[in-house]
């Protein structure tokens, strides 16, 4: 089941059977529930331009193709507390039009509220990026906004 946008953190998770993922403009987070006291050598993770493989305690979690190619060198996981496995794939394309509608290329696809809270969220993230003096925390996104996006021009610094 996917999650409502979380305004404060500006994150729309997209719920999974082992845990969730979320997306920035830049960069894709993969958040694993794993048993508590799972300890790091208990995981063997592989990360590639494209490719996924996560086993924890020699039993496969996640495994397949991304949805789109990442900086294979800059990937990332980390274990949290023990209790989660966090791996951080750096985009290739990084701009909002490059919005992930699936992890893999045939699983854990967002459903169609989702995708669209994760759209106008990755627009209003290259606004900002764009417009740092402007303050987006109030604005809404609606109509066509993966194609040269909405006037903000009445916004005030």
């Amino acid at each position: 089941m996917s999650a409502p946008f979380e305004e404060r953190s500006g994150v729309v998770p997209c719920g999974t059977p082992w845990g969730q993922w979320y997306q920035t403009l830049e960069e894709v987070f993969i958040e694993v529930q794993v048993p508590p006291g799972t300890r790091a050598q208990d995981i063997q993770c592989g990360l590639q331009s494209r490719h996924v493989a996560l086993a924890v305690g020699g039993r496969e979690i996640l495994k397949g193709k991304l949805f789109d190619s990442t900086i294979a060198d800059e990937g990332t996981w980390t274990l949290e507390d023990r209790k989660m496995v966090r791996i951080v794939l750096t985009k290739t394309k990084r701009d909002a039009a490059n919005c992930w509608t699936s992890l893999l290329e045939s699983e854990y696809a967002a459903d169609p509220w989702v995708q669209d809270q994760m759209q106008r969220k990755l627009t209003l993230e290259r606004f900002q990026k764009e417009n740092p003096g402007f303050d987006f925390s109030g604005a809404e996104i609606s109509g066509n906004y993966s194609k040269g996006g909405p006037d903000f021009s009445n916004l005030e610094k």
